[in-house]
């Protein structure tokens, strides 16, 4: 069939070429032949194909990076938070810590006390947070260019790095309760 690319209504036409030797000296040879068979047909935006990918996913990209940053933004508040939890809960534990201690408790087991108190937080939130991401990654997906919707190895990452964040943030609070002197902790209230 014939189409007179007068009458089509673009007023461009794309010509892919594929070179044995450098996209200068293929440039130079297409422009050539377009020149011996039509001289008044300009050649213009000559681009490499990697060039001419890195146009089309710029945007994905882009957005995929903005995402990301506000994932490292969200992780942030939420060690934050774990942080913050775990603090007011150790001061306002400070009385049942000191008796806990009086009575014998290691520091080890004060501190793993309030470690598991702070991850089952952290738990509960990536629990509710992978559900989430779950049923997100199918509209997701346009933007994860070669990796699948649920891929099981992102979302093991994800679930580690947050239990990570989760022992971090609760650390310093546990540290700090299991430090406390019986004899100040008994007298705080």
């Amino acid at each position: 069939m014939y189409l007179a690319t007068a009458s089509s209504f673009a007023s461009y036409m794309t010509l892919v070429v594929r070179g044995a030797s450098t996209p200068f000296a293929t440039t130079r040879a297409v422009e050539s032949i377009v020149h011996d068979l039509d001289a008044d047909v300009p050649v213009s935006d000559v681009i490499t194909l990697e060039d001419a990918m890195a146009e089309d996913l710029a945007a994905p990209r882009f957005y995929t990076w903005l995402l990301s940053a506000f994932a490292g933004v969200a992780l942030v508040l939420a060690a934050v938070g774990i942080y913050g939890v775990m603090s007011h809960a150790v001061a306002r534990r400070t009385h049942e810590i000191g008796i806990r201690m009086a009575l014998g408790a290691a520091r080890r087991d004060v501190f793993t006390i309030v470690v598991v108190q702070g991850l089952s937080l952290a738990a509960v939130g990536g629990a509710i947070g992978l559900g989430g991401a779950f049923a997100v990654t199918r509209f997701l997906h346009t933007l994860l260019f070669g990796v699948e919707p649920l891929d099981p190895v992102t979302f093991a990452i994800v679930a580690a790095l947050l239990a990570a964040v989760g022992v971090l943030a609760c650390a310093f609070p546990a540290r700090r309760a299991s430090r406390v002197d019986p004899m100040v902790a008994l007298r705080c209230e």
